[in-house]
């Protein structure tokens, strides 16, 4: 049963992808990558992220926006 292949657990296949840049509040181009159209922060599972390294960009991009260097919306 453990072989089930539909039931697997998030992210169990997916590979660990590390920032190429420093995840600072000051690196705007970088920043923007990870926001959608409407400025909203894009996923874990879109970004590949691990947990911390989400945190650390969500963290920076809300910095940026309280210092309106980024929009919150559109």
């Amino acid at each position: 049963m453990a072989s089930n292949r539909k039931f697997r657990r998030f992210g169990s296949t997916a590979r660990k992808v590390e920032p190429e840049e420093d995840l600072d509040y000051k690196n705007l181009g970088y920043l923007q990558s990870f926001l959608s159209p409407q400025y909203r922060i894009l996923s874990r599972k879109r970004t590949g992220f691990s947990g911390s390294n989400q945190k650390k960009l969500k963290t920076a991009i809300k910095r940026a926006r309280f210092l309106a260097l980024l929009p919150y919306t559109s």
